[in-house]
């Protein structure tokens, strides 16, 4: 069964390939969705799957590509139309 999960990731994830890197890695574990930048600096990142997908991109998420700083990610379920593909906007 596909589950959603909106995270919102904070710290150095802006100007550091994060969105880009969260693509590949919800494209390699068959999810979909997107990773936009949001004004505040912050990346949200909405993603539909199966929930050991989705555990398993939350957890990278904390990490991100090599020059982002994580420092916090805030993670919620829920209800909506599911995505085709991955995007990022």
């Amino acid at each position: 069964m596909n589950h959603c999960r909106k995270c919102i990731v904070k710290g150095r994830v802006q100007g550091v390939f994060f969105r880009a890197s969260t693509q590949a890695e919800a494209r390699r574990l068959n999810l979909t969705g997107y990773a936009k930048n949001l004004p505040a600096g912050e990346v949200e990142v909405l993603a539909c799957g199966t929930t050991e997908s989705l555990d398993e991109l939350q957890r990278w998420l904390w990490q991100g590509p090599p020059a982002a700083k994580v420092t916090e990610v805030v993670c919620t379920e829920v209800t909506t139309n599911i995505p085709r593909g991955f995007v990022t906007a």
